[in-house]
Formats: C-alpha cells, sequence, structure tokens
C-alpha cells in the first residue's frame, strides 16, 4: 500500500524550509560526501558536476527547497519527478540504491544543522524522502519496462559499435551507434538521449547522457559530441574511439522531446552544442512530412565551432514549409554572411517577435543555462505560455528564474 505523508509530517517540513534554504547547499555537499563514500554509488555520478560550486549539489539543494515548500501540492513536483525518473532510468539506479541516499541525506541534515534537527525533524524528512522515493521508484519501473518491451528495445548495457566517425566542427565530432548483435535498436523519440558507458583503467566506469542528434530509426544512433576542455570522456571519445569500436550503450531516455502531433508552427531554438536534440526534431519532422511551419534558430559563436550547419541549409532549402536562421556572436573574417550565417550577435527576444509566430508556437529550447534563462525568461515577458516552452539542461536541471 503506497505511503501517505501526516499533516504533522507536512507541517514539520515546511517549517523547516527557511532553515535548509539557508543551509541547502552544505547539507547538499555533505550528503554526496558521504554517498560517495561507497564506491559503486559514485560510480553512477558524474564526478564533474561535484564539489563545493557543482550543478550536482546546486540542484539537490533546490530540490530540497522546492519539495518542501510544495509538500501539500505535489502536482507542482510533476515535470520534475518526471525528469529525474527519466535521469535516473538512463543511469541504472535501482530501488537497492535508495536506502544510501536515505542514510546520507538524514546523516547531512544532522551534522549541517547540529541540534537544530532534532529527532522529530528528521524522523520527518525520512517520512518525506521515502514518501517521494517511491513515487520515482515506480516511475522508473515503468520506464524499464518499456524500454524492454519496445521493438529494438533492451534494459541494462548493450553493446554498440561505432559505424562512422565524423568531424562536425573544430569541437564537435559525431559518432553514429548500431547494435554489435546486428538486431533494430528501439526507436527514440526525437530530443531524447542515450546513456553511454566507458571504462577507464584505475577508475570505476564513466557514464554519460548525450543527446541523440539523428532523426528516429531502427538501426543506429548518432551522437554528436563536443570536446570540453577538462571534460575526461568527451576527450576519450574524440581521441581514443574509433570506428569499429564497440561501445556500452543504455536505451533512449529522457523527458524533453518533440510531441508527437505538434499542432501549429513549432520554433527550435538552440545555443552551442544544444542543436543536438534539435537537429533530431528538425530530421523527424523533415521525415514524417511538415504540416505546419517550422523555424530552426541557432546561436553559436563563429564557423569554425558551427556544426551541422550545411546539413541544416540543406533541409531547409529542400522543404520551403522549414525557415533556417543562424546567429554569430563572433564572426570571423572568413565567415560569409548568407552563407555561414545570416544574424551577427546573440539571438533577440524582439527579433524572435518579428520573425517567429509566438503567439500559437511551441518552443523547444537548449543550450547553455544563462541562454536557456533569457531565451526563456524572454518568451514568458513577451507573453508564450509555459506550456508552450519546452527546455532541456545538459547536466543536473537547475532552476531558471521564472
Amino acid at each position: 500500500m503506497p505511503r501517505t505523508l501526516t499533516e504533522h509530517t507536512k507541517t514539520i517540513v515546511r517549517a523547516t524550509v527557511p532553515v535548509l534554504a539557508e543551509h541547502g547547499a552544505a547539507v547538499a555537499a555533505a550528503m554526496y560526501d558521504r554517498l560517495f563514500q561507497n564506491e559503486d554509488v559514485k560510480a553512477l555520478f558524474n564526478q564533474s558536476n561535484q564539489g563545493g560550486g557543482g550543478r550536482q549539489t546546486h540542484a539537490l539543494a533546490n530540490a530540497l527547497v522546492i519539495y518542501g515548500q510544495n509538500i501539500d501540492n505535489l502536482e507542482v513536483l510533476s515535470a520534475a519527478v518526471e525528469r529525474i525518473s527519466h535521469k535516473h532510468a538512463s543511469l541504472r539506479i535501482l530501488p537497492e540504491h535508495y536506502p544510501h541516499v536515505a542514510t546520507a541525506l538524514l546523516s547531512a541534515i544532522k551534522d549541517v544543522l547540529g541540534d537544530v534537527a532534532t529527532e522529530e525533524i528528521l524522523n520527518a524528512w525520512g517520512e518525506a524522502y521515502w514518501f517521494l522515493a517511491e513515487i520515482l521508484m515506480e516511475r522508473e519501473r515503468v520506464i524499464y519496462s518499456d524500454q524492454a518491451a519496445a521493438d529494438g528495445g533492451w534494459n541494462g548495457w548493450r553493446d554498440f559499435v561505432v559505424e562512422t566517425k565524423h568531424r562536425e566542427s573544430s569541437t564537435i565530432t559525431s559518432f553514429v551507434l548500431r547494435p554489435a548483435d546486428s538486431g533494430p535498436a528501439s526507436r527514440h523519440l526525437p530530443g531524447q538521449y542515450i546513456t553511454l558507458q566507458l571504462p577507464f583503467l584505475g577508475q570505476a566506469p564513466q557514464r554519460r547522457n548525450y543527446s541523440i542528434s539523428s532523426g528516429p530509426n531502427d538501426r543506429t544512433y548518432r551522437i554528436s559530441v563536443k570536446r570540453e576542455p577538462h571534460g575526461l570522456v568527451s576527450r576519450f571519445l574524440h581521441d581514443s574511439v574509433h570506428e569499429g569500436d564497440t561501445l556500452s550503450v543504455a536505451p533512449p531516455s529522457g523527458d524533453f522531446f518533440l510531441a508527437k502531433a505538434s499542432q501549429g508552427p513549432v520554433v527550435l531554438l538552440s545555443g552551442g552544442v544544444g542543436l543536438t536534440p534539435m537537429v533530431s526534431m528538425l530530421e523527424s519532422i523533415v521525415e514524417t512530412g511538415c504540416n505546419a511551419p517550422l523555424f530552426f534558430v541557432h546561436a553559436t559563436q563563429h564557423g569554425d565551432v558551427h556544426a551541422m550547419g550545411q546539413h541544416v541549409r540543406a533541409l531547409a532549402e529542400n522543404h520551403p514549409e522549414i525557415k533556417a536562421a543562424v546567429f554569430y556572436t563572433s564572426p570571423r573574417d572568413n565567415d560569409e554572411h548568407g552563407r555561414h550565417y545570416d544574424h551577427a550577435g546573440r539571438i533577440d527576444i524582439d527579433w524572435l517577435s518579428r520573425n517567429t509566430p509566438l503567439t500559437d508556437a511551441n518552443f523547444y529550447v537548449c543550450g547553455p543555462d544563462a541562454f536557456l534563462s533569457a531565451m526563456v525568461d524572454g518568451l514568458i515577458s513577451k507573453g508564450v505560455e509555459k506550456n508552450r516552452i519546452h527546455y532541456e539542461f545538459f547536466g543536473p536541471a537547475v532552476e531558471l528564474a521564472s
């Protein structure tokens, strides 16, 4: 029988929200310090997102406060639950991992808050934790079941061969992956990601999510990976993975995807490597037929780092209902206006107002955090309803201002 939260527990959780808002970052950091003493659990996390100012720490601190604030209205958290469940499924987080988190979280609250964290408060947060954990575990159970039942689907890790490796720009390289067993691969929803598990000598295997940059098919996935200067996995993929190599891949996951029956115009809005899920959406729309106007709007620094530009332009030129616009923030002398890019500078909300149908379009947004905040907040300021704005984070999700 599902757990329920008592009114007494809700009252205590609500009352402790101000304290957690003040000390949430310290609690989150202490929790991860404890959690990562277990090497098996530590291996589930991207360690580049950790540390005192890490995105994972910041995301958890926000999540604790938001959960406490909405303890009486958990419907508000449904989108977050869906996003977290897909992320957990992509990393193969299982029910047996949850007790480790509970122990680490409650001990962190006690250590950081000291005498303020009475037994009554710890019991209330323990009850609240397990209430939410059971919601997540049930959703994850359904996701795992659906992944296994899909045509060409599977659970866990499956070997894929690197069929092709192609340099898209000075910083982004694409890898086309096909099942090593020559069987079909489950069709992803355009916008979703797959997870790679890569072995490293002397370290636990590293797991990373990468958006699928190809349209759905039952044969292959293409990922387009940006080389990060300090990125352990991205540098390994660029430098050490070659055609014919085998990689371990988890099934497609993610709650950010193109609606199957999207009504009205669609605007695909991206910055930098955030174009990867947008190209998947673009190819999918082209494959299934364009029944409404489509706007592909992308911003990057200059032509040297601009990936898939020719591919996108070719699709747009062959389909008159598609309009593509590229912004270069710092065009070089050899970047040709009208050929490589259309506008110098950043994407401007006023430009979007003049050139895209704000009143009835669905907007899909992906890119760096600052880009996401500027675009989402700007669209809302122009009157675009929140339910028509869909966005994806690369890495742990942090709350946007609006």
